[in-house]
């Protein structure tokens, strides 16, 4: 072990130290060595004393070295238990000698072992051991002879030996463990509350040992307790002054055995509360010791007078008052009056001080200050000790305001509470003044006194609190309901210390807080007056609680009081009014003092919301004033100088006291929702008294008094609207009291406080209504009806108290701004929580109804905004039986004369009521939506005219997705009473009221016509369609026709000045026209939509047929506009229908009717109007005939035909047209030419082709009657294919079994060829032909091609005339449009049918024939007669005369390229035709002499040319051709021939010429020709077939033949010429012609050999 190791150590080094001088203690150690080994553990050495002996013999040598080395060995035994307890009595007269001997070192290794004893198993437990172990540590205590350092240990060792006796004696006794002290005075900590709550934590422990002391005394029986007994007994006597017989020590320091008796007093209590020995000593010694130390004369010298004893004297007595005062009453009575009486002798300010802090402690103690009031102040025999104490502690704090130096006393004070709040000890600088050591010992003892009553505060509340923890009163923040009077201990304990304490505490405390600044004590008092304060509304103490609110207040906001006013007014006489003004501004200044303050009242008001009651009032009178400050622009804190801006304030750091405050104030109110309903409502009348008071003030008040007073009022109101809003959950029982004030504030004379009524109202109004409890009542007794029903109950009640006040308002006030501020409010409240209203729009209904009955605009205005608010976004959640109320309503502002636009706006929402009725306004049975949707799917079927089955699975779900909500006998209701009051605003006075109400009356029928019943629509029908038509029809037709004037705006120049009308609406028909006009649309808009289920109706043909006279009234009777309206709404009807076969023949051919009828009248009526309404009816024509294709047959046909030629001839017959301008068609033949293309006949309409194309082809100019025996060569086309006649015949229907309607019209004369040509005489420049022929050729491409080619031939002979109308006409674009026309006609067709014009074609070959004669005659007469030819027109541009130029050029073109090289199906003379006349066209240039052809224009030089091109084109031949047909061949082969003869023509020529102009040059026309001739031969490569043709030697051609390389063999024919032109003065002719005489050598293979020479 290590213990053993350390020991032999030991014995080594004794050993060693012995060896020379002691060799007995050396041997004896060598040989405990020896032993040692033999041993193994501490408790075997002490079973041999062999060991222990050498140490003891080491010390009895008394060397110092040797006693050192003994004694530690000692220690280190007696440490680990190696000593037996018998070695006790050897070991102690050891240690005795080694006490006596000098040597410091050794004395204290003395004291160290005799405390290691104590604390081992050593200790002793003899009187005479114990005796000799405290008196050595008392000897070396008391020795002169003792070093410092020794009497500081010897003093430390016997204090620590005697708390290890009484420790053994709490051990052997079995006492309780725990100790009831701390064994010093408590410490401070950085606040009185803190101490108070440190205190009442070290009290429970204590409670629980009173409780049972009785059952814990007994006498000591043991020698343990017998040696404590004797041990305090001679410290008793020592401390007195006496000797210690049993410690046998004639004297000892007093204050030394004090301070041992303060140890023991503290810390071990048990043993004075159990052990009866131990109690009597302290009653009759310890007692008797203190009261003599306190009775003793101040005056006296020593020990006795020194402050450190009175401190333990007094610490002393303080444990005995605090500890043990339940067992010694006596004795503590006599010692707290002893300690009260103290502090008003005239004793040294340390003394004061100390019994302060004596007293103080009692204070902050909540069980020793509990107990002393229940064993003295509560009992009857006994002296008020507590009640003096407190006004002991006052008197100090009194004593202040008389002190010379209170100022600095005060600033101590507070400076010392700082230094506590931050945790510092407050100190003096080492070089303080006497004077300042005054003040500080002073402003000590009234720190002390102050937190004595601090103390005394929050004990109350500290008892108080445990009070409402037991359950012995009711907590402040439950539901206060007023009981019987407390009984339980502790609260009678709490309200006698209130009621005996409070007023002293009260003025104290007033005091230093009236005249301290410092924030820390500040801070610290108003800490105790919220304690307080709560305490004694926990207790219901009134009068103290008032006192202190009172108090409180006074310290919040300093308002300079009228005095200090009118001094600033007086100390200025001189100033002007607004300077006084100024100074009677309230210049509010808080202080940190007023801020804490503040929130210190915020605190005790949120503390005490439940038990305030009356006392409210005060708390309101302050937070009003604050609230004051805070909105006034003259108020800041004290850092901040009342003449800096608010703007500034706000940006600065102390402007954050006001936003804390202003919140703390509104959290205040916002946590009333936490009261019972009693303390809101004492609250409310609070607020009440408060405004009710300002009120009074304000009706004969005026200037900064009345404004501040007006302030008040608004805190009041703002207050309690801020109490309902956050009381929502129980507003009903408040809303009586707070809107009362309101309603009172709303009849004051003081616009500003009826405007702040108003406010109010508006905004509690909308609070309540628009809160959710109403939803979570119902929804949290939705499984109870009792329950629901009384919350249905109390809602209806609640909104019925909550809407009552605007009726109230609006009909009892005679204030006009009162009236439509009750309308605002209704406005709001709609607004925002109108779907949340349930049983109050009856109330509001009728208030509404009453508001469109007024005279004042504003008013009506107001009324129907909140009627607009309901209409658009509230009928969801009003009843449905008050649907047919706001629909009345409605129609009251439609009806309403004072504003315009709102009985505008009311039509509006009765289209929207109307959208709600009918998607519905809740869901039905399933059943009901079952039968509902069947009935749907059966009438959108007929509206749609299809069968059930084929629409069933189209039916739109949106449009069950609704289901309406009452039956459909009241959904009808509700819409027939919108219909009805719709048809009369529909004879409105007011056009603008009219229209929009027919206007509105259409939209719903046509947005919701599916969801309404065969009988609905009968009935609307028959009652509000139909007489809304004859009525407005009427009176469009009887109103008056005088011009109005507008409204007058004044009088400019002694002349009345009066607003523009519009010429459209200046009078009362033109306006009622307009109403017919929209009238006519509704009706179109709902034929277009419904007809389909209309026609099912009963008598609706009759209804058709009333209809169609209104049509045709208007249109000839009618304006314009009108007009067009009754056409459109024909057309619209027929439009939408006839493509979808749901307008049926009878409908159709009574449409035809209107429009013939009208046409074949028209000419009796004259103006642009009936031409516009003409132009509109042939429009109408063209788009029937375009969606009703399949209904017309040929009759139906050739009268729509007969019709339009009418129109035709009706235009063009009239020789004075006044819209006919130069150069321009007129307006109607326009209209035709739009129409024209739309008649193209349908596929059962074929046969319809040629009359249609002959009845155009008559208009063009020119046209004679067919040539002789066409008619019979057009009657001989055949077909392979038989085309049957396709007539359709349609099934006349009967509707509503009726008469069938004749389709059997009297046949309009078609116009003949004579009549079109009388006609067009008066058309000018053949404008009609210009705009017909595109027309015409587009219809021909489109025709079948059996009566294509019928007609064709007419076609292009009306063509061809009128491309002969360049001669007299260069200028008209007729010729152009032909020549355009021809060539579409050719190249898109002709060629085309060449394809199926083999032998098996389907058209016969005289028929083919005759059509390629007339392509023959029209290019020859126009190529040879009109193309390249110089015409007379002076008036044509360059860009014309080009684009002229080009048109030639690409009908030569077409001519060459895509007729001649096609294959097509003419005949060999057609050919030789074509070929001949551009043969014709290319000789012009080389026919005309030299002279003549300089003269000749260049384009027709250039015509010629291309003519010539167009020859060189047809006779060629190339590899890459690859449709080199029959007929390709037979062209070549005709133009080979014609080209070379022309060739030769113009070489000789061109000679010629030569010769006969000498040496001058020559014409350029004709030198180009000769060299593009030239050029084109060399080019020029032919087919063998066409070179079979030409007129070559039998030889020659043989062997061409079988050269087979030879492809142009052409040249040999020219060999002659061109041999002849060798000697041409024209080099680029010769070197042309060398060109070609190499060419004719290579044909002929004579090409040079190379020989190699």
């Amino acid at each position: 072990m290590a213990f053993m190791a350390v020991l032999e150590s030991d014995l080594r080094a004794l050993s060693a130290e012995a060896r020379r001088r002691h060799p007995a203690v050396k041997d004896a150690a060598e040989h405990a060595i020896l032993k040692l080994r033999t041993l193994s553990s501490p408790s075997e050495i002490s079973l041999n004393e062999d060991i222990v002996r050498i140490f003891l013999m080491a010390c009895e040598v008394k060397t110092v070295k040797l006693s050192v080395i003994g004694l530690s060995c000692l220690q280190k035994l007696i440490s680990h238990d190696a000593v037996a307890p018998s070695v006790l009595n050897e070991i102690l007269p050891t240690l005795k000698d080694h006490a006596e001997m000098p040597d410091e070192s050794v004395q204290l290794k003395t004291l160290q072992t005799i405390l290691i004893i104590f604390q081992s198993r050593l200790h002793p437990e003899s009187e005479e051991n114990m005796a000799k172990a405290l008196g050595i540590c008392l000897q070396l205590l008391e020795n002169n002879r003792s070093s410092d350092s020794v009497r500081n240990t010897a003093a430390a060792t016997f204090r620590q030996a005697v708390a290890l006796v009484f420790e053994h004696v709490v051990l052997v006794e079995s006492l309780p463990a725990e100790k009831f002290g701390s064994g010093s005075y408590i410490s401070r900590t950085s606040s009185v509350t803190g101490d108070v709550n440190r205190s009442m934590n070290n009290s429970e422990l204590d409670n629980n040992f009173v409780s049972r002391k009785s059952s814990l005394m007994k006498e000591t029986a043991t020698s343990s307790g017998k040696l404590g007994l004797r041990l305090l007994e001679d410290l008793t006597a020592l401390a007195a002054g006496g000797s210690a017989c049993w410690l046998h020590v004639s004297s000892l320091q007093r204050t030394f055995a004090l301070d041992i008796l303060e140890f023991i007093l503290s810390n071990y209590v048990a043993m004075f509360k159990i052990l009866v020995p131990y109690e009597q000593v302290l009653q009759h010694q310890i007692c008797s010791l203190l009261m003599t130390s306190l009775r003793t004369n101040y005056e006296l010298e020593g020990e006795v007078g020194e402050p450190y004893f009175r401190r333990l004297v007094l610490r002393s007595v303080a444990h005995i008052i605090k500890l043990y005062s339940s067992s010694l009453i006596t004795e503590c009575e006599v010692f707290l009056s002893m300690l009260i009486k103290l502090t008003f002798l005239d004793l040294p300010l340390w003394h004061r001080i100390l019994v302060l802090e004596i007293l103080r402690g009692f204070c902050v103690e909540a069980r020793t200050l509990r107990i002393l009031f229940q064993n003295f102040d509560m009992h009857p025999k006994n002296t008020n000790v507590v009640e003096g104490m407190v006004k002991a502690l006052a008197r100090v704090v009194s004593s202040v305001q008389f002190l010379e130096t209170s100022e600095e006393s005060l600033a101590a004070v507070a400076g010392m509470f700082s230094s506590k709040a931050k945790g510092i000890e407050w100190s003096l600088d080492n070089d303080a003044s006497n004077a300042a050591v005054l003040v500080a010992s002073e402003a000590h003892a009234i720190s002390v006194a102050i937190e004595g009553l601090l103390g005394v505060v929050f004990t109350v509340a500290s008892l108080t609190d445990e009070a409402v923890d037991a359950g012995e009163l009711e907590s402040p923040r439950c539901d206060y309901v007023p009981s019987a009077k407390c009984t339980g201990k502790t609260a009678v304990l709490c309200i006698s210390m209130v009621d005996s304490l409070w007023l002293t505490i009260l003025d104290a405390l007033s005091l230093i807080l009236a005249r301290s600044q410092g924030e820390a004590i500040v801070l610290e008092i108003l800490k105790g007056y919220q304690a307080f304060t709560q305490a004694c509304g926990v207790l219901h103490a009134i009068e103290p609680l008032n006192s202190f609110l009172a108090s409180l207040c006074k310290f919040t906001i300093n308002f300079p009081n009228e005095v200090e006013r009118r001094s600033g007014v007086l100390l200025s006489p001189a100033s002007k009014r607004s300077d006084i003004n100024s100074d009677q501004r309230d210049n509010i200044v808080l202080t940190p003092k007023n801020v804490q303050a503040l929130r210190t009242l915020f605190n005790i008001a949120h503390r005490l919301h439940n038990v305030l009651g009356p006392s409210w009032v005060l708390v309101l009178e302050t937070l009003s004033a604050l609230d004051r400050a805070i909105h006034s622009p003259h108020a800041a804190t004290q850092e901040v100088s009342t003449s800096v801006p608010r703007v500034t304030r706000a940006s600065s750091g102390q402007y954050s006291d006001f936003s804390i405050l202003s919140s703390l104030n509104s959290q205040l109110f916002e946590s009333s929702a936490l009261m019972h309903i009693s303390a809101v409502k004492s609250l409310l009348s609070a607020l009440c008294q408060l405004s009710h008071q300002c009120m009074l003030d304000t009706s004969s008040g005026f200037g900064p008094s009345t404004s501040q007073k007006i302030g008040s009022i608004n805190f009041s109101v703002e207050r309690m609207i801020s109490i309902l809003v956050n009381n929502l959950h129980r507003v009903l029982p408040l809303w009586d009291q707070v809107v009362g004030h309101f309603l009172e504030l709303a009849d004051n004379s003081n616009q500003h406080l009826r405007n702040m009524a108003l406010d109010a109202l508006d905004q509690s109004i909308c609070a309540v209504l628009g809160s959710e409890n109403e939803d979570h009542a119902l929804s949290r007794s939705d499984d109870n009806s009792q329950d629901l029903e009384s919350n249905e109950t109390e809602l209806r009640l609640l909104e019925s108290a909550v809407i009552s006040p605007l009726r109230v308002l609006f009909s009892s006030s005679q204030s006009i701004d009162v009236r439509a501020g009750s309308l605002k409010i209704l406005l709001h409240v709609l607004e925002r929580c109108g779907e949340k209203l349930r049983y109050c729009w009856p109330d509001i209904l009728e208030l509404l109804r009453s508001v469109a009955d007024a005279s004042e605009k504003d008013l009506v205005t107001l009324g129907f905004q909140s009627l607009r608010v309901i209409m658009n976004d509230g009928l969801s959640s009003i009843p449905p039986d008050y649907l047919n109320v706001c629909i009345d309503v409605t129609g009251a502002y439609g009806a309403q004369k004072t504003e315009l636009n709102i009985s505008l706006t009311a039509i509006g929402l009765l289209w929207t009521t109307t959208d709600f009725i009918v998607k519905g306004l809740s869901h039905e049975s399933v059943e009901e939506k079952e039968t509902e949707i069947m009935e749907v799917i059966s009438v959108s079927n007929k509206m749609d005219g299809q069968n059930g089955e084929e629409q069933t699975d189209n039916i739109s779900v949106d449009m069950n997705s609704h289901s309406p909500s009452a039956n459909m006998v009241d959904r009808d209701k509700l819409i027939v009473s919108v219909f009805s009051l719709l048809q009369k605003l529909g004879a409105d006075e007011r056009p603008e009221v009219r229209n929009s109400a027919i206007r509105t009356l259409f939209q719903i029928l046509g947005g919701h016509g599916q969801k309404l019943s065969e009988s609905m629509w009968e009935d609307c029908l028959w009652n509000y369609v139909f007489p809304t038509l004859d009525r407005v029809s009427h009176m469009a037709a009887t109103s008056s026709k005088d011009e109005w004037q507008g409204k007058e705006l004044g009088i400019r120049g002694g002349k009345a000045v009066h607003m523009l009308i519009h010429h459209s609406r200046n009078t009362a028909q033109k306006q009622w026209d307009e109403t017919l006009v929209l009238v006519f649309s509704g009706i179109a808009r709902l034929l277009r939509s419904f007809f389909p289920f209309l026609r099912s109706l009963n008598n609706f043909w009759s209804g058709w047929e009333s209809l169609l006279l209104f049509v045709k009234n208007s249109i000839f009777n009618g304006s314009k506009e009108v007009s067009l309206a009754a056409i459109n709404c024909l057309q619209t009807t027929v439009l939408g229908h006839c493509s979808k076969g749901n307008f049926p023949t009878p409908y159709l051919v009574s449409v035809l009717d209107v429009y013939e009828v009208f046409l074949q009248k028209s000419p009796n009526y004259n103006g642009s109007t009936t031409i516009k309404v003409k132009q509109e009816v042939l429009l109408g024509l063209g788009e029937l005939y375009v969606q009703a294709q399949r209904m017309f047959d040929d009759q139906m046909y050739k009268r729509l035909l007969a019709i339009i030629g009418l129109a035709i001839k009706q235009t063009v017959t009239k020789s004075d047209n006044c819209e006919a301008e130069p150069g321009h068609v007129p307006h109607l033949l326009r209209t035709v030419l739009e129409v024209l293309p739309m008649l193209r006949p349908a596929e059962h309409l074929s046969s319809m082709w040629l009359i249609l194309l002959r009845e155009l082809l008559q208009y063009l100019p020119g046209q004679d009657s067919p040539p002789q025996g066409e008619e019979e060569e057009a009657g001989e086309v055949s077909t392979s294919d038989h085309i049957p006649d396709v007539n359709v015949k349609m099934k006349c229907e009967t509707p509503n079994d009726t008469a069938s309607a004749s389709v059997q019209k009297a046949e309009l004369p078609s116009p003949t060829s004579s009549s079109a040509q009388e006609a067009t005489v008066n058309i000018p420049s053949y404008l009609l032909a210009e705009k017909l022929i595109p027309v015409l050729v587009d219809l021909i491409l489109q025709a079948p091609a059996v009566e294509k080619y019928i007609i064709f031939p007419e076609v292009i002979h009306s063509l061809g005339r009128s491309m002969t109308t360049r001669r007299d006409n260069p200028d008209d674009s007729l010729w152009r449009l032909a020549v355009k026309g021809f060539n579409r006609m050719l190249v898109g067709d002709i060629s085309e049918t060449t394809v199926d014009s083999g032998p098996d074609s389907k058209f016969s070959k005289p028929a083919r024939l005759r059509i390629w004669k007339k392509v023959a005659d029209v290019y020859e007469i126009f190529l040879v007669g009109y193309c390249g030819r110089a015409l007379p027109s002076n008036s044509l541009s360059p860009a014309t005369l080009k684009d002229d130029e080009s048109l030639e050029m690409t009908i030569v073109d077409i001519l060459g390229e895509q007729i001649l090289k096609s294959p097509i199906d003419a005949p060999i003379e057609i050919l030789q035709r074509l070929v001949s006349t551009l043969d014709r066209c290319a000789s012009r240039t080389c026919s005309l002499p030299v002279e003549t052809v300089e003269l000749m224009p260049l384009h027709c030089s250039r015509f010629s040319l291309k003519c010539l091109q167009t020859l060189f084109s047809l006779s060629s031949f190339s590899d890459e051709e690859g449709n080199w047909s029959l007929t390709r061949s037979e062209v070549s082969k005709l133009v080979i021939m014609v080209l070379m003869m022309r060739c030769e023509c113009i070489l000789n020529r061109f000679l010629a010429d030569e010769k006969d102009v000498g040496d001058r040059p020559l014409p350029t026309v004709r030198l180009e020709e000769v060299i593009f001739v030239l050029q084109e031969l060399a080019r020029l490569v032919i087919h063998s077939d066409t070179a079979s043709v030409l007129p070559l030697n039998p030889h020659l051609r043989s062997t061409l033949a079988e050269g087979s390389s030879g492809k142009q063999p052409h040249l040999l024919v020219l060999f002659p010429s061109l041999s002849e032109l060798v000697v041409s003065r024209e080099g680029r002719v010769r070197e042309l012609v060398k060109d070609l005489l190499k060419l004719i050598a290579k044909e002929l293979t004579l090409e040079k050999v190379n020989t190699g020479c």
